[in-house]
C-alpha cells in the first residue's frame, strides 16, 4: 500500500487538490460555529485532565474564534488520535503513529508529545504515557540505530525491497542524525520535569551506548561505516549516490547524515543543523550518564565527542554569504563545499535556538535567519496565500506550516508573529488542522490531512504566546 507521504511524492501537484477535497480558499468565511473537529470522547486514544484544563484556559484567552478553534483541534491531536498505550512486563509502552502513516518515527514521536511534558508533573497517567514513549524509543534503537521509522511489531514494510539491511520491525531505514537526538531530548527533559528515573534502565542505557557508537561510526574516520542505502525510485531525493554511501566527505570530525529530517537524501553529508543538535544531545546524555546511571566512561565519551563536533562546526560550518555576512550553511562536506538553503523540517537552520543548539541572539544565527526567510533561500516561497519555507520533499511552491510556526517561535517581533498567525489561520483550507504543506497561491491544494507533528507544534506555539505574549492572543 502506498502511504500518503509517498502518494504526494509520486503524483505531484495535480493530485493535491484531490487530497484537499476541493475546499475553497475562503471556505470558513461563513462558518460562525467553529464546531470542534476532535473525535468523540469515547473514540479518543488518551484523555488527560491536565491537558483538557489547559486547553479550556488558553481557549478562553484567545479572542479570535477561528484561532481558538484551531488550537482546540490541534493541541490535543496527538493524544486524541495517535498514541497507543499499554504496559509490557509492568513497563509503560507507548507507540505513536505520525497520523495518516501508521508508523512511528523517532523524531515525530518526540515532537508530538513534547508540548505535554510540562503537564507530566501534575498528572501521573500522562507521565506514564511519556515514559512509555521513552521506553519504546529505546527498544526501537536497539532494533536498529540507523532506522528512522518503525512498525508496531514485525509487520514488514512496503520498503522491504530497499537496498539496505531491512528488518520486519522497520518501516523505513533512512539514517538521520536527528533520529537519535530526539529520544535524548525527550528523555532529558522528562527527567528534568518529573525527576523520575524509572525509564533509564539497562535497555535504555544500551540504546544510548548504541547512539554514541553510531555517531562515531558516521564520523567515518575509519572507513565509510556499515550503513548504505539505495532505493529503486524515480525520485532522486529518495535514494543515495555513491553506491549507497553518499557523496565523498573529508573526515574532519563532523557526523554524516545520509538523510535530512525531511527523509530526503543530503547532498553534502555533514548536515549542519543536525550536527549542532547532536552537540546539544551529547551534552545532555553526558549529564544523565553522570547523575542517573553513574556511567562516567560514557559521559566522558559524550563530552569528548560533543567538543570534537563543536570545534569542527566552528571551523567548517560558518560561511561568508554574498549578501548576509557570516551564516550557517545547511550542508558541508569538509572539502570546502557548502550548500546555502534551509528546509522546513526540524532540525533546520531556522529552528536551531528552539532545539537549544545555539542562542537566539547569536549574530551568525540572526544573519542566517534573515537569509533563510528571504527569496535568497531557494526553498522559500511567497504567493497569494502566504509565505514561508518549503523543501524538496514535496517540491517547489509548497509551503510548510511547520516553518511558519517555527518562524513565530524564533521571532522577537510582535508584528512578525501576528503575520505568522494570520497565515496559519487562513491556510488550513477549512479543515481546522495544520497540514504538511499548502500551495503558496491556493491553500486548498495541500498535503497530508492528518499530520500530528504539525498540529501539536501549532498548539505549542499558542501555549508559548499565552505564557509570553498574551496580548497577541487578545488582538
Amino acid at each position: 500500500m502506498t502511504t500518503r507521504r509517498e502518494f504526494v511524492k509520486t503524483t505531484g501537484i495535480a493530485a493535491l487538490g484531490v487530497a484537499a477535497v476541493g475546499i475553497p480558499f475562503n471556505a470558513l468565511a461563513a462558518n460562525e460555529s467553529f464546531t470542534s473537529k476532535r473525535p468523540s470522547l469515547a473514540k479518543r486514544h488518551f484523555t488527560s485532565k491536565a491537558i483538557e484544563k489547559k486547553l479550556a484556559e488558553v481557549k478562553k484567552a484567545i479572542n479570535d474564534k477561528e484561532l481558538a478553534w484551531l488550537f482546540e483541534n490541534c493541541f490535543p491531536n496527538t493524544l486524541d488520535t495517535t498514541v497507543q498505550y499499554k504496559e509490557i512486563n509492568g513497563k509503560p509502552d507507548t507507540f505513536v503513529i505520525t497520523g495518516d502513516i501508521e508508523a512511528m518515527w523517532l523524531r515525530d514521536s518526540t515532537a508530538q508529545v513534547w508540548p505535554y511534558l510540562p503537564f507530566t508533573k501534575e498528572e501521573k497517567s500522562l507521565q506514564k504515557l511519556v515514559a512509555g514513549v521513552i521506553n519504546r524509543q529505546a527498544q526501537c534503537i536497539l532494533i536498529d540505530p540507523y532506522a528512522n521509522a518503525f512498525n508496531d511489531g514485525p509487520k514488514g514494510s512496503e520498503w522491504k525491497s530497499d537496498l539496505t539491511t531491512m528488518k520486519p520491525e522497520l518501516h523505513e531505514r533512512k539514517w538521520e542524525i536527528d533520529s537519535l537526538c530526539y529520544p535524548i531530548r525527550l528523555a532529558y527533559h522528562y527527567w528534568k520535569t518529573t525527576q523520575d528515573t524509572s525509564p533509564f534502565d539497562q535497555d535504555w542505557q544500551k540504546a544510548m551506548q548504541l547512539v554514541v557508537r553510531t555517531f562515531k561510526e558516521q564520523q567515518r574516520k575509519e572507513g565509510k561505516g556499515p550503513y548504505t542505502f539505495q532505493r529503486n525510485t524515480p525520485k532522486q531525493t529518495d535514494t543515495v549516490s555513491g553506491a549507497g554511501y553518499g557523496n565523498p566527505i573529508q573526515p574532519v570530525g563532523l557526523i554524516c547524515s545520509t538523510f535530512r529530517p525531511s527523509d530526503d537524501a543530503t547532498i553534502f553529508l555533514f548536515l549542519v543543523p543536525s550536527n549542532y543538535f547532536a552537540v546539544t544531545s551529547l551534552r545532555q546524555l553526558a549529564e544523565m550518564s553522570q547523575k542517573i546511571t553513574k556511567n562516567n566512561q560514557l559521559a566522558s565519551e559524550c563530552i569528548a565527542l560533543a567538543e570534537e563536533v563543536e570545534q569542527a562546526l566552528k571551523q567548517f560550518a560558518v560561511a561568508d554569504h554574498l549578501q548576509y555576512g557570516k551564516v550557517f550553511p545547511f550542508e558541508v562536506d569538509g572539502y570546502g563545499n557548502q550548500l546555502f538553503m534551509d528546509d522546513a523540517n526540524i532540525p533546520s537552520l531556522l529552528a536551531m535556538p528552539y532545539l537549544g543548539a545555539c542562542a537566539l541572539q547569536d549574530p551568525v544565527y540572526q544573519n542566517t535567519r534573515k537569509f533563510v526567510l528571504s527569496k535568497d533561500n531557494p526553498w522559500y516561497f511567497e504567493g497569494k496565500a502566504g509565505k514561508g519555507i518549503g523543501g524538496p520533499h514535496v517540491g517547489p511552491d509548497m509551503i510548510w506550516p511547520m516553518s511558519i510556526i517555527m518562524q513565530a517561535m524564533t521571532s522577537q517581533s510582535d508584528q512578525e508573529i501576528k503575520e505568522c498567525l494570520h497565515t496559519l489561520k487562513t491556510t488550513h483550507a477549512g479543515t481546522g488542522f495544520m497540514h504538511e504543506t499548502f500551495h503558496k497561491d491556493n491553500p486548498s491544494k495541500f498535503t497530508r490531512e492528518w499530520f500530528a507533528w504539525a498540529n501539536t507544534l501549532f498548539g505549542e506555539l499558542i501555549l508559548k504566546l499565552h505564557a509570553e505574549r498574551p496580548h497577541l492572543l487578545k488582538a
